[in-house]
């Protein structure tokens, strides 16, 4: 905050004002896990803006083989990933493997342990996967503290890991394959569907996002 204020304090009282659990995940009253943002959704406008000039049946046609190739790719990358979590979480658990090296451990009780980083003491609970730093909470990844006092009794980190992030877990999300479709002369349609006749919408949208109308 003191970085914000440096910059602007309109902007610091602003955050004050709309809130910490708003915008920080320390203090979020619910588990917000990671970073959320719409990137996925601009991903797949950016790779979908030439099939929007399609007709609606060719459009969701290339929707649906994008869809397909993404899933068999990741379905794949899951399935020959051996590390203890999925690349973005392993990197980090790697680096608070190395940061925890410098760290001295001393031992309070059975679960409970003292960390001892760059002069400040941290208490850690490897039974509750606690940290007073409160990293190990948020992130659901072992932070250097307790990445300490793991290899202090030559524990696996694994337990201690979010099995969200796991390979195994990644390659369930994507072990329901989309299915294939015949070439649409081959189908088989209902008399009652064929009938149908669907007509243009009578005006038409202008171009652009729509204005957010206040309430």
């Amino acid at each position: 905050m003191e970085k914000v204020e440096a910059v602007d304090i309109r902007v610091k009282k602003y955050l004050e004002l709309a809130g910490y659990e708003k915008w920080a995940r320390s203090y979020a009253t619910v588990h917000r896990g990671w970073t959320l943002t719409s990137n996925i959704a601009e991903s797949i406008n950016g790779v979908l803006v030439s099939a929007r000039e399609l007709s609606i049946y060719d459009f969701l046609e290339e929707v649906r083989l994008l869809f397909a190739k993404w899933n068999c790719a990741n379905r794949q990358e899951a399935s020959y990933t051996f590390t203890t979590l999925i690349e973005k979480f392993n990197d980090i658990l790697s680096e608070n493997e190395v940061l925890c090296t410098c760290m001295t451990v001393v031992r309070s009780t059975e679960y409970m342990y003292t960390v001892h980083d760059k002069q400040k003491n941290f208490i850690v609970c490897i039974k509750r996967k606690k940290c007073s730093c409160n990293a190990t909470q948020i992130d659901e990844i072992p932070c250097a503290h307790v990445c300490a006092v793991l290899e202090k009794k030559n524990f696996d980190k694994g337990p201690y890991c979010c099995d969200l992030f796991k390979p195994k877990t990644v390659l369930k999300t994507y072990d329901i394959p989309i299915y294939l479709l015949p070439h649409k002369e081959d189908w088989i349609i209902p008399e009652n569907i064929l009938g149908r006749i669907v007509l243009p919408l009578k005006f038409k949208r202008s171009s652009g996002r729509p204005a957010k109308k206040d309430r």
